[in-house]
This record gives structure tokens, C-alpha cells and sequence, in this order.
């Protein structure tokens, strides 16, 4: 008999009068079921949430540091039990879901040291004759309650990049985790739940999509933060113009690799590290490879070695070690993605390798000459798929990389200072990494885009600066 998971109900444990059931993508297998909270039982978290928010703003650096380094630890303990559970409702190979959990515990504990060394800054008034004897101190306080809204693809790190910087500045959340995959936020909940934070400070609520509308417009929630699509991340923003709204959103990204970036041990390098992260999580990363835009002087070269790197990606079940890609999140997902290159190969692409679907899976798919009107060219595509373009120089390189709705990150392959700067000043994204994919993300450092990528950042330190706001102290009469 399969258990019901409880939800977190203001730090204790409670369960609704309804529930729902979680699938393993891969073989269909019921992994669990989860209770939904009622109404009532919503509001009960948000009442006590506003009814903790000043006493949890104005608690000590310790108690928050103190539980924050306690869920890192829990989490690093417990990381192949939450690992195989992330596999089992995810559909992620169970490497990247050990890596997941790392990359979890290290987002609690860069929370933990930041809530102690969080000063704020003092700053002398004399500069100006009004400003004689006079002394500001700038400190940052929480906007108020937040709503934490996570997507499926990661569904315990990006859970942690919305917990961990709130507890770290005291501002209560209620975490919303997405309807595929919200047994990982639970554990989370559970091991928050044996900290000393007060009740109140956080209630995981595994609400139905269709009842977010009057749970984000609610004013008792003034701070949104949201990682998903540009088309819901937007229509929030749009219902609730006077709330402060952080959006992660899609993107389109590009690996870039221009003409110095020649030798034999380059393009293996390259080929290596686009076929495995257009790939990992099966594709459904906001940042894994999608486009290869790359010098004419060595494409071909690297078509060859891209499509004998995607062709030797191990495919199957997720609980393997041995495997780099599992299913999608489910079938539709996998179908949407087989019409989209379907779509591209009925304009005229060409399918390298790949092409194909099997149940929620999709085979990793290299496309060449995709034409500018496939979906695939402007879309992001959520799926292992990627396409390659010739280009004639850098600048060209560059301007592909930006004729796009989206700017999240990207990668540019090259040993040129010069080439590496350029890239920095011109591409139209949120992050640049120079010699490698644009899938790479260290978990502190800030983290989002532009364009219809989104507003505001992650990484804990600039998500807990989107959380907060200055208050200036200024002290008068004093002899600096």
C-alpha cells in the first residue's frame, strides 16, 4: 500500500481532504501520493506566516545560520535516499540527482554564511558642508512574506535557491513545488522542520497550478519568486504589477565556437561537453545547449565529433549509473518535443542523429540547417535536441548568439582574450562562460537573465538582496 505524503502546514506536518498521485516517467510505476491542503488550511499558513514576520526579521544571526547549516548537513547524509527519490519522480538519471542534492546542500550552506556576515554598510555625511556630524548606517530588512513558486527540472536545488536565501535574510515563505515533483520539497520540509526556526517561518504547499492565481495576487505575499516559463513567469508579473517579482525564465542558449579554437584536443573538448550538457536532465534545463554556432573554418570537424559524442550518449533507465539520459517528465512533454522536430525536419532541417520517441523518452538529436521559421529556431525545445550553424566570423557568431527572445547564458569556445572580452560587452545574456558550455552554474554566483529570460537573480547572496530592501540610519550631531 502506498503511503500519502503530508504536507508542511507552518513547520508541522498535515494532510487535506484531497490527493494526488506521482508517476515515475520512465516505467509508469505510482512512486507516491500527496495530500492537498485545503482552503482553509492555505490560509492558516499565510496568516501565520505575516504573524512570525517580524519576530523571524528581527531574530539573531545564529538561530538562522545555525538551521541553515543543519538542512546542508541533513541533505548531504541523506543524499542517496533523496537522490533516488529526485530519479523517481523527476525521471533524472541518478548521477545528475546525486549532483542535485550536492548542489543543494552547498546553496544551505553559502545561506548560512552569508546570514552572518550580512553587515550592510556605514557611510560618512560629511562629504558636503550639511552634512557635518552626521553618520549613516544602510541595512537591508525583508519586503515581507515570500512566495516561492519551483519548477520540475530541478526540484530540489531550485526549491533551495528560493528557502535558503529567505531563512538567511527572515522573511517567511510558502514554497509552492511543482505538481510533478513535490516529494523532494517535502523531505526538505522534514528536515527543516527538526530546526529551531519558529512556526510560521515556512509551509511547503503542494497547491493545484489552477489555484495559484488567487494565492499570487493574495497582498499578503508582497515578494513572488518564480523559476518556469516566460509565458506564466510573465503573466505573473502582469497580474500583480505592484509586488516585487523575481522571475528565472526559459532560454535558448548557445555554444559558441569560433575559428582559434582549432585543435584536435579543442573540438574534442568542445564536441565532449556540448553532447553532454545539450543532454543532461534530458535537455530540460533552462541553460543546456541548444544552438552550436560555430566558425566555418571548423564546423565540419566538429560536426563529425558533436554527433559521435551525441550517438555515444547512454540512454535508458534513470536508476543506472551508467546512464546520461533518462526520459522526460512525462510523455506529453516527449511528444510536444517529437512535433517540434518533426515540425523543423517538415521545413527542411536535417536529422543527424536522433529524431526519435519512445514512450516519455526522446533520443538525443543533433539538427543541421534548421530553417529561421521551425519552432525549434526561436523556442526553447526543453528536450534533448540541438542544432548546428555555420558561421563566417565572430562578429557573426555574436549575432547569432543575440537573435534571440531569450539571454540566458552562453558559452563561447576560444583561447583569445580579446574574442572573450567581446563576448562579455556585446552578447545579450546573464552569463558568459568562456571554454565551455553555457550549462555550467556555481550555485553563489548571480544567476539570470535578460530579454524574456527573466528579471531579477539568483545565487544567494543576489537572491537575498531581491528579497530585501535599504533602510538608511542616519545619526546626527556626532564628532567624526
Amino acid at each position: 500500500m502506498t503511503t500519502t505524503h503530508e504536507f508542511w502546514l507552518a513547520g508541522r506536518r498535515a494532510t487535506g481532504d484531497a490527493e494526488f498521485e506521482v508517476h515515475h516517467s520512465y516505467d509508469g510505476s505510482l512512486v507516491g501520493k500527496v495530500s492537498v491542503p485545503t482552503d482553509a488550511q492555505v490560509e492558516e499558513a499565510l496568516d501565520a506566516a505575516v504573524a512570525v514576520a517580524p519576530a523571524l526579521a528581527a531574530s539573531p544571526a545564529h538561530l538562522r545560520a545555525t538551521a541553515l547549516d543543519h538542512v546542508a548537513r541533513r541533505l548531504t547524509e541523506r543524499t542517496e535516499e533523496i537522490a533516488r527519490l529526485i530519479t523517481a519522480e523527476n525521471g533524472k538519471p541518478i548521477k545528475w540527482a546525486r549532483g542535485e542534492v550536492g548542489r543543494a546542500a552547498s546553496v544551505f550552506r553559502w545561506a548560512a554564511e552569508e546570514a552572518r556576515r550580512t553587515n550592510g554598510e556605514t557611510m560618512r555625511l560629511d562629504t558636503d558642508p550639511g552634512g557635518v556630524g552626521r553618520f549613516a548606517v544602510v541595512r537591508r530588512f525583508p519586503r515581507g512574506v515570500v512566495l516561492g513558486i519551483a519548477p520540475f527540472n530541478f526540484p530540489l536545488n531550485l526549491v533551495a535557491h528560493k528557502v535558503a536565501p529567505a531563512i538567511a535574510v527572515g522573511a517567511p515563505i510558502i514554497l509552492k513545488p511543482a505538481p510533478a515533483t513535490p516529494l523532494s520539497a517535502l523531505v526538505l520540509g522534514e528536515i527543516l522542520a527538526e530546526t529551531e526556526l519558529p512556526a510560521g517561518s515556512w509551509s511547503v504547499l503542494p497547491v493545484p497550478n489552477e489555484k495559484m492565481p488567487a494565492l499570487v495576487q493574495d497582498p499578503r505575499l508582497p515578494v513572488i519568486s518564480f523559476t518556469g516559463s516566460d509565458k506564466v513567469g510573465y503573466q505573473i508579473m502582469d497580474s500583480v504589477p505592484r509586488k516585487h517579482v523575481t522571475l528565472e525564465l526559459g532560454g535558448n542558449a548557445a555554444a559558441v565556437v569560433l575559428a582559434d579554437w582549432s585543435s584536435e584536443a579543442d573540438l574534442d573538448w568542445a564536441a565532449t561537453r556540448i553532447a553532454m550538457f545539450a543532454n543532461y536532465q534530458g535537455g530540460q534545463s533552462c541553460i543546456s545547449v541548444q544552438r552550436v554556432i560555430a566558425d566555418a573554418t571548423v564546423y565540419d570537424a566538429l560536426v563529425e565529433k558533436v554527433v559521435a559524442k551525441v550517438r555515444a550518449q547512454v540512454t535508458g533507465d534513470p536508476s543506472a549509473d551508467a546512464t546520461d539520459v533518462g526520459p522526460l517528465v512525462d510523455e506529453n512533454a516527449a511528444k510536444r518535443v517529437e512535433s517540434w522536430v518533426d515540425d523543423a525536419v517538415a521545413k527542411g532541417a536535417k536529422v543527424l542523429v536522433g529524431g526519435t520517441r519512445d514512450g516519455a523518452a526522446y533520443a538525443p538529436t543533433v539538427l543541421a540547417e534548421l530553417p529561421d521559421d521551425a519552432i525549434l529556431a526561436t523556442a526553447e525545445v526543453f528536450g534533448p535536441v540541438l542544432s548546428l550553424h555555420k558561421v563566417d566570423s565572430t562578429e557573426e557568431a555574436f549575432a547569432a548568439v543575440n537573435d534571440s527572445k531569450f539571454g540566458l547564458q552562453a558559452g563561447v569556445f576560444t583561447h583569445d582574450l580579446q574574442s572573450a572580452f567581446k563576448a562579455h560587452q556585446v552578447l545579450e545574456v546573464g552569463g558568459v562562460v568562456i571554454g565551455d558550455a553555457p550549462s555550467y552554474r556555481a550555485d553563489q554566483m548571480p544567476y539570470g537573465g535578460v530579454k524574456d529570460s527573466g528579471v531579477g537573480r539568483e545565487g544567494v547572496k543576489y537572491a537575498m538582496g531581491d528579497f530585501t530592501y535599504e533602510k538608511v540610519l542616519v545619526l546626527t550631531g556626532l564628532d567624526l
